[in-house]
């Protein structure tokens, strides 16, 4: 199955979980109205919420409970991309402004607080304890690897295993989290949930290493970000650290990257990055995680929930943005 078609087939409620980010991201303070006004405004692909309403809807009916699961992880992740946008010191998110540029570190910062807030008033409509224990432990895991992330900026000894930690609790746990938390309120068994999480793990692993490697080959109008962008702001992905352990050019590399870098020395460790092989081998990274969240969806047993999952691993290893 093709991401296009499942895009449609839950097209609808898409468009009920946007309603509901529209109306729990709404703020009376002006200033926070207009920057979360922004964040909707620019879109994104959804891909948590879709997560969580293919694996709590499949087969069955409507639920209002998975879609507000939804559109809580939703707002969460929003919130993060605002608080590393302020991090980065970046200008563009999508290629348009981000709240930082627009309203400045502080507007920037108080909105992803709030985002975060709105969350957690949303999540407490839900009435499962066991939702709000494993969203709460979470939240805890993605700060710590925020925290994680800015203490190893243009830190080289770090290695590949760091830098796996670090992805499963900035990205991947939120896609566990929608496809197990999405599962566990639309009603499936303690089994079919606890394949959901496993296989939303692997999936969320695979999709930042694909979203690492556009950082160095993606179209900056496509990606909505300049090229290079990560490193020149120190943080070293998967990437970068591969291309590290070449002989004659890690050592390089570390002349080159660090803090107070020129443009030309960027642009030169770019270069040497893309002309390494480390851009394939971190692709065969990505393609191990995905093979692994497909053996895992043998444990589903609802068919069309496995056909969309199915369809929508395809779509990560070779999207452009």
């Amino acid at each position: 199955m093709e991401f296009h078609e499942i895009y449609l087939l839950y097209r609808h409620e898409l468009d009920r979980v946007e309603r509901l980010l529209d109306e729990r991201a709404h703020a009376d303070h002006a200033d926070l109205a207009r920057a979360g006004r922004t964040l909707l405004e620019a879109g994104g692909k959804r891909i948590r919420p879709l997560f969580a309403l293919i694996c709590g809807l499949g087969e069955r009916e409507w639920s209002l409970d998975v879609a507000k699961i939804a559109a809580a992880l939703e707002m969460i992740h929003m919130a993060t991309l605002v608080h590393d946008d302020v991090i980065d010191r970046a200008d563009l998110r999508r290629g348009k402004p981000t709240v930082r540029k627009s309203y400045g570190n502080l507007a920037a910062m108080y909105t992803g607080d709030y985002l975060f807030a709105r969350a957690i008033q949303l999540l407490a409509e839900v009435d499962n304890l066991e939702v709000h224990r494993l969203m709460a432990r979470g939240i805890v895991l993605l700060c710590e690897g925020e925290i994680e992330q800015i203490e190893d900026f243009y830190n080289w000894s770090q290695g590949v295993m760091t830098y796996l930690r670090r992805i499963h609790r900035k990205t991947a746990l939120l896609i566990s989290l929608s496809c197990q938390l999405g599962a566990m309120v639309g009603g499936a068994s303690a089994r079919e949930v606890a394949a959901l999480a496993r296989f939303g793990h692997a999936v969320g692993m695979a999709f930042q290493i694909v979203d690492d490697l556009l950082d160095f080959t993606g179209a900056a109008e496509i990606v909505g970000k300049p090229v290079g962008g990560d490193l020149r702001q120190g943080n070293l992905t998967l990437p970068a650290l591969l291309a590290a352990s070449r002989p004659g050019i890690g050592e390089r590399l570390r002349d080159l990257v660090r803090e107070g870098m020129r443009e030309e020395e960027a642009e030169e460790a770019i270069r040497l990055i893309v002309s390494s092989g480390a851009l394939e081998d971190a692709e065969r990274f990505a393609e191990r995680y995905l093979e692994k969240a497909r053996l895992l969806l043998q444990g589903v047993s609802r068919e069309a929930v496995r056909e969309q999952l199915m369809g929508l691993t395809s779509f990560i290893l070779r999207r452009q943005y």
